[in-house]
């Protein structure tokens, strides 16, 4: 396949000066520890000093004889960061480079058929000479013509990894990429993290449902109960027939004793979920944790508890903790 010069790239168009972040730390490769020491340096380039032999025993794999991506990505989610997935392209590696971040890369620098498997940090650009500037085992400044370069990132999956602090978004934000790396985040028990790289993706994506129920995912087992039910409240005016959401402010009311506004949204998500769904059974659950109504309900209670739900949702108390989320 014919590749576009780095000088016709959208990021890198009508620029003839090198783009390079020569402030990147540097940690020569120890023998089979290329994973660690890259990730060390874009560590580092974001904020957080690490070395590479205190990163080894949590990335590098001896019996592998290297380091897993997830792996990778596990550690950087550890210490807080957001790692996002750049889209595999030229163009998404230098906006990235011109927006500050190097990029965690990896390469196969043998043959498809018998790869030789090897992570470097992009730390540069040079369109007039159509190279890219890497930190690559002992070379602190290796430079590598582009097509040779893209050969051994394309042999290796064309994987590329940029660490963002929450809040921040990359440079040419992939709204799967982006989301599939927050929720990573959320997983690791960093709710207040997970809050604010949700916010960002809504000022991006405005009323994203998954973004939505993100945030209020984030909320709520974050201990915040309040921000949660006007996370869900939001999410359910876009879209009344959300069961997870549902199911999960009917849980918030139990809690801060809406019996009746909890029982009427319980029973609305197990009529939106799917037959046989986890959400359906976590909303039979929610139903039949509920304290039993009272002998002297009138019969038309279920239409009364629809309309206690749509009236009290804004003014139940916060009286007490939430239980989780689904």
């Amino acid at each position: 396949m014919q590749r576009a010069p780095l000088s016709e790239t959208s990021a890198l168009a009508g620029r003839d000066a090198p783009v390079e972040l020569e402030g990147t730390p540097f940690f020569p490769q120890q023998a089979l520890q290329c994973g660690p020491a890259a990730l060390a340096t874009v560590l580092g380039a974001a904020g957080r000093t690490e070395r590479p032999e205190a990163l080894a025993d949590e990335v590098y794999t001896p019996g592998l004889g290297g380091s897993l991506q997830l792996e990778l990505v596990a550690a950087a989610r550890a210490r807080g960061f957001v790692p996002y997935r750049v889209a595999p392209e030229a163009d998404a590696l230098a906006a990235e480079l011109l927006a500050g971040r190097p990029v965690l890369v990896l390469q196969n620098l043998r043959l498809r058929s018998w790869p030789a498997w090897h992570y470097a940090v992009v730390i540069g650009a040079d369109p007039a000479r159509d190279e890219f500037v890497l930190r690559s085992g002992t070379e602190r400044r290796l430079r590598v013509p582009a097509a040779r370069f893209m050969r051994t990132w394309e042999w290796a999956g064309r994987w590329g990894l940029v660490l963002l602090r929450p809040g921040e978004l990359p440079a040419r934000p992939l709204r799967a990429h982006y989301f599939d790396a927050v929720a990573g985040l959320e997983e690791t028990g960093r709710h207040d993290a997970a809050a604010t790289a949700w916010e960002a993706a809504l000022a991006h994506w405005p009323n994203d449902p998954v973004a939505l129920f993100g945030l209020a995912i984030a909320h709520h087992l974050g201990g915040r109960p309040a921000a949660a039910r006007d996370g869900y409240q939001r999410l359910l005016a876009l879209e009344p027939q959300h069961a997870a959401a549902l199911n999960n402010l009917a849980n918030l009311w139990a809690a801060q004793g809406c019996l009746e506004a909890a029982r009427a949204l319980a029973r609305r998500a197990v009529a939106a979920a799917e037959p046989g769904s986890a959400v359906a059974t976590a909303a039979r659950d929610t139903l039949r944790e509920l304290p039993p109504r009272e002998a002297d309900a009138p019969a038309d209670a279920d239409a009364a508890d629809a309309d206690s739900a749509e009236r009290d949702l804004g003014v139940c108390p916060d009286a007490a903790p939430s239980p989780g989320p689904l």
